[in-house]
């Protein structure tokens, strides 16, 4: 049979001329063969040649792609670590896959940092039926509203019938609850049809406890040199890390390529360790823009420590991302709608000053001292720019770590949660919407996860303590109001009722609005410069300048806000002239209580609980306050 050159380094691949490539890393086996099985008939042995490297590989003349087979080493025989499909979980044997797919995105170049509107979804609760196919009936309606990505949360499969997918460990296959592997791909080609790009969310800082047998083939994946939040840090700069890095770098690069996604999200950067010369976030980056070179290809961290270097090119000693979540952006806006200022939100007051300067500067903390941890937190990030910080009222997270998984508008005023709604989708930062929030989804988020019954109940009673940091539910009688992670009604719960979006329909007009405002306003899109002032104890301004013409966006979260006096130069209009309202989060049509002048005879009178855009006009003669406005 001619050699073969694999377009992957791990895995089993389909040849032109007809059979299967393996190739495995098994260091830790004298003997590596494939264990191909058939109905009804005794499994077919195909020994691999082992490579100096530690790798055993091959080609397979009688195995095509459909059929089942597992890796046998000296252990005994498993699913293949870089296994592409597991259609019985991460327990059964692993199938090959023919990669060939009718892709129809041949024009499609992705969308750039600046148009970026993310949407959080996961597949398991987006919708009733919780698949690739049923997802994909849905994308209609986000393109509609103005959404320019959807995210998807982890696919890699675990074991159980649901779960958030964090503890994945089939890095290569995407979960078969949620259908095929050309059911998901068809998904991406729906998505960029559309508009839309696709961004996966990927763990590469742990393994899930059940169902990884890495270990069967290699011992070098774990490193004991570093402590990890999830059990074993991974074994990124240690002895024989090299196959280590192959297989996560080699991912990255699979979902990009063969899937065509537009991006990553690395989950928990925080807790991926390497102090190799070369981090493996810097080989992962360049591994995914390399397996896309016509496309932009968009790569977001989660990184709770806020290192700012992760968003710095590689000549500046940074890992060439596009961009970091915020989670000081939401803290700060969640104490602002709630009131709660209580476990990790305790170092944040949801203050004006907060939200400017994180607009302007990203993170809040980039250095100090951080009580909630009783050491430093962040580092400089003066350099970076606004679209380098996605922002989010809501997430997958920070939704679950309310005791019942309620929604923020469910724990706010009407109009304060318009007013912060307006301040996410106008800001020059990337937003973030999660599933449901466009439509005032009444559907909660908690952690759920089908463990089997050894580790269900550890589980449980981890997540019942890690609740308990908040105090005002600490010594509560948890009992009936908990919501058990490993009950198949609590991840039914979570579903959303889509018909929430026909009843909603003022959340969903709102929603937009916004997006179209921020997509046509030059000033919103593209600010030559941007500069915000605190005007009170819970108002500020954010000024948008642009030579197609500024804009003035007016942020109170408090009661009205009469500025008798307004020596605030981000207030004057330029040209001479004055301001009128644009838009307003107070008009009737999305609940609000109607809309007047902000700038009138009696100087300036801001609106309780609103955020309002003001443009400039040429006529500098101030309108009348009505009776009674400025008492």
């Amino acid at each position: 049979m001619p050699s073969y050159v694999r377009k992957f380094p791990i895995g089993a691949e389909l040849m032109p001329e007809g059979g299967t490539h393996f190739r495995v890393l098994a260091p830790a086996s004298k003997t590596a063969a494939v264990e191909l099985l058939r109905e009804n008939s005794q499994p077919v042995l195909a020994a691999l040649e082992r490579e100096p490297s530690g790798h055993f590989s091959g080609a397979v003349p009688e195995a095509a792609a459909g059929l089942r087979y597992r890796i046998r080493v000296d252990t005994g025989a498993f699913p293949d670590p870089a296994s592409r499909f597991q259609p019985d979980g991460p327990h059964g044997p692993s199938e090959i896959v023919a990669p060939d797919f009718a892709w129809t995105d041949a024009a499609w170049r992705g969308r750039t940092n600046e148009e970026l509107v993310v949407y959080e979804l996961h597949l398991g609760t987006f919708t009733p039926e919780g698949t690739w196919r049923a997802a994909m009936e849905k994308l209609p309606a986000l393109a509609e509203l103005g959404i320019t990505a959807v995210e998807v949360m982890p696919i890699a499969d675990f074991p159980g019938q649901f779960g958030w997918g964090y503890d994945g460990v089939n890095h290569f296959a995407p979960c078969r609850l949620y259908g095929t592997p050309a059911d998901a791909k068809a998904f991406v080609d729906r998505a960029h049809a559309l508009g839309l790009a696709a961004i996966l969310d990927v763990v590469y800082n742990h393994f899930g406890p059940d169902g990884n047998y890495l270990a069967q083939f290699s011992r070098d994946f774990v490193s004991r040199k570093y402590a990890n939040e999830w059990g074993d840090a991974l074994n990124f700069d240690g002895e024989n890390a090299a196959g280590v890095r192959e297989f996560f770098v080699t991912n990255a690069a699979y979902w990009i390529g063969e899937y065509h996604f537009d991006g990553l999200r690395l989950d928990a950067t925080q807790q991926i360790f390497d102090e190799s010369p070369t981090h493996v976030l810097a080989e992962v980056v360049t591994a995914a823009r390399t397996a896309a070179p016509r496309r932009h290809v968009h790569i977001v961290a989660e990184n709770e420590a806020q290192h700012a270097r992760l968003v710095r090119p590689a000549r500046s000693g940074g890992c060439g991302m596009d961009s970091i979540w915020n989670d000081d952006f939401h803290h700060s806006a969640l104490v602002a709608a709630t009131g709660r200022a209580e476990a990790y939100f305790r170092d944040f007051r949801g203050a004006p000053q907060e939200f400017v300067s994180a607009l302007k500067y990203g993170f809040l903390y980039q250095g100090q001292w951080y009580e909630w941890q009783q050491k430093r937190r962040g580092e400089p990030a003066w350099d970076l720019r606004p679209a380098h910080f996605t922002v989010f009222l809501e997430n997958h997270d920070q939704v679950s770590n309310f005791f019942s998984g309620a929604r923020l508008h469910q724990q706010t005023s009407p109009g304060r949660m318009r007013a912060l709604t307006a301040l996410l989708l106008l800001a020059p930062c990337t937003p973030l919407l999660f599933q449901g929030q466009e439509f005032a989804s009444s559907a909660p988020f908690v952690f759920f996860a089908d463990h089997h019954s050894e580790l269900a109940p550890a589980v449980r009673e981890g997540r019942r303590k890690f609740l308990t940091q908040f105090r005002s539910i600490a010594d509560a009688d948890l009992a009936g109001h908990y919501l058990d992670p490993s009950s198949r009604a609590t991840f039914e719960r979570c579903k959303l009722d889509w018909g929430e979006r026909e009843r909603h329909v003022r959340a969903v007009t709102f929603h937009a609005d916004l997006l179209k405002l921020r997509r046509e306003t030059h000033a919103l899109r593209r600010p030559e410069r941007f500069d915000g002032a605190v005007l009170g104890a819970h108002a500020f301004v954010l000024r948008f300048f642009s030579t197609e013409g500024d804009r003035l966006l007016v942020v109170n979260l408090g009661a009205d806000l009469h500025l008798q006096c307004a020596p605030e130069p981000l207030l004057a209009p330029p040209g001479g002239g004055g301001w009128r309202v644009e838009w307003s989060s107070e008009e009737l049509d999305y609940g609000g209580r109607g809309v007047a002048p902000l700038e009138t005879r009696l100087n300036w009178i801001i609106p309780a609980e609103a955020t309002v855009l003001l443009v400039p006009h040429e006529d500098p003669v101030l309108p009348a306050a009505r009776l009674g406005e400025a008492n």
